[in-house]
């Protein structure tokens, strides 16, 4: 891989550290999410646990991503793990002082105090992950982005495999107590990491490598530096007047079908929150905690893989092609895994999810750093962050209840174990199989009219006339 000016090794040690952070923050996401449903064994409460968090991310992405384009990366780095470790030691005494069984109780304030807290310990380390975005497109030469965008899905993948390991075992030790001190040393020790990297600002290069922006854009896009005066090696930062969303939606408007890929995308999220509400009580009604966090381990190695994989072979000419492609996997797997409740077919079918999972997330990364110009590139990620994870919350938090009353009771002693009980089975778990499987017939449905639609052909084109062009302006 050739980065600009040979600043491969700077995006090496900001993804060492961004990997560092992301295992800390998933474990303790998968932690209070595992701990809360073995000790109040409600399928309400982990959902809301879900909807709180998908709130939280969808209320600040847009916000989360002005501060990244008006302050350097690197300071945003540091305030998102600063912030990450405040949360972590509150909730720490916050836990060390409340009773334990005050934690058995759905309803307990200081329990969903304790899981906000950490929620927003959690929240904060998206910042660093739109940082690391934006600064792909400062290190990494145009033609190798989509690999670097690979090498990102991979740490993810990691993360993934470490925290489920750790999250699972550490609960089964401790509780809570070993999850929180454990986050609190990772944090401290990242903040000092980071403070020896030595981050470029953006350069001239990036401006005019990045798509040009029609003049009434730029007048509409706010506070924020312009192309000109990065290629004029004018400043990063800028004061922050406000959020720019006015400027942020017209830069959105310029590219054809970006508008409809974001959409999609939240559609997909809208579905998704299903997963992120009902999966890990799926697993654990099959399982014990510490072979949920076993078995997740195994399965994350799928989302390496393909991270590697894109590394190596990059996405091809056609992202947005590829994306579309990637979700027809997906839902089909949704839709499969489910009919018997099985372990087996269980891990298969998570496991090719997750091996497609990197595909996805690259090619939109990629289509973005393609098509938005750099120095609205940290808006563009918080804004469609915040659009596509807007809908999650919807599901999740509706989804959980309608599971817990209407699907566990339907195929438990209801019209669905009498008609369908015989072959797809009864109880609880079925309840939950036949939510994953709706899902899947829609998701189907929703990206096949998207293979079909206008907005699809038109991004597409627009990706593919910015490839060709691209050796003419670099």
């Amino acid at each position: 891989m050739v980065a600009i000016q040979g600043h491969v090794r700077v995006f090496y040690q900001l993804l060492a550290n961004a990997l560092l952070v992301s295992v800390t923050n998933f474990t303790v996401w998968f932690a209070i999410t595992f701990y809360t449903y073995l000790e109040t064994r409600s399928v309400f409460a982990t959902g809301v646990i879900s909807g709180i968090f998908l709130v939280m991310t969808a209320l600040t992405g847009i916000w989360f991503g002005s501060l990244v384009d008006h302050h350097p990366k690197k300071t945003m780095m540091q305030v998102s793990a600063g912030v990450s470790l405040t949360t972590y030691v509150i909730a720490l005494v916050l836990y060390q002082l409340t009773p334990r069984e005050e934690f058995r109780d759905p309803a307990s304030v200081r329990l969903w105090v304790l899981i906000v807290l950490l929620m927003a310990g959690v929240i904060a380390g998206n910042i660093r992950m739109i940082a690391l975005q934006t600064m792909v497109t400062v290190l990494i030469e145009e033609d190798t982005r989509d690999r670097a965008n690979g090498l990102v899905g991979t740490a993810s993948g990691v993360s993934f495999l470490v925290t489920s390991v750790i999250s699972g075992l550490l609960v089964a030790l401790g509780g809570m107590l070993w999850v929180l001190v454990a986050g609190v040393v990772v944090l401290a020790l990242s903040i000092v990491h980071l403070g020896l990297v030595r981050v470029p600002a953006g350069r001239a290069s990036e401006a005019a490598a990045a798509p040009a922006m029609p003049a009434k854009v730029e007048a509409a896009a706010g506070d924020g530096p312009t192309a000109s005066e990065l290629a004029a090696g004018g400043p990063e930062t800028a004061p922050v007047g406000k959020v720019d969303l006015r400027g942020t939606i017209s830069v959105i408007k310029q590219v054809p079908g970006l508008t409809a890929l974001i959409i999609f995308s939240a559609f997909n999220n809208l579905l998704g929150g299903v997963f992120m509400a009902l999966l890990d009580a799926y697993g654990l009604s099959m399982m014990s905690v510490q072979g949920w966090g076993l078995l997740w381990g195994a399965l994350s190695t799928g989302f390496i893989v393909g991270g590697l994989l894109i590394s190596r072979t990059g996405l091809g000419k056609n992202p947005v092609w590829l994306l579309l492609m990637v979700n027809i996997v997906c839902w089909t797997v949704t839709l499969l895994f489910p009919l018997r409740e099985s372990i087996v077919w269980l891990t298969v079918g998570l496991y090719l999810y997750m091996l497609v999972v990197p595909y996805a997330e690259a090619a939109e990364q990629t289509i973005l750093q393609k098509v938005v110009p750099y120095e609205r590139q940290g808006r563009v990620f918080g804004f469609a962050q915040s659009v596509e994870q807007a809908a999650s919350p919807l599901t999740a938090f509706l989804i959980s209840p309608i599971a817990q009353f209407v699907f566990i009771p339907f195929m438990t002693d209801g019209a669905g174990a009498r008609l369908i009980g015989s072959w797809f089975g009864t109880g609880a778990a079925r309840g939950l199989a036949l939510v994953f499987m709706i899902t899947g017939v829609i998701g189907l449905i929703a990206t096949a009219i998207a293979l079909r639609s206008r907005p699809y052909k038109r991004l597409s084109k627009r990706y593919t006339a910015a490839e060709t062009a691209a050796p003419a302006t670099s």
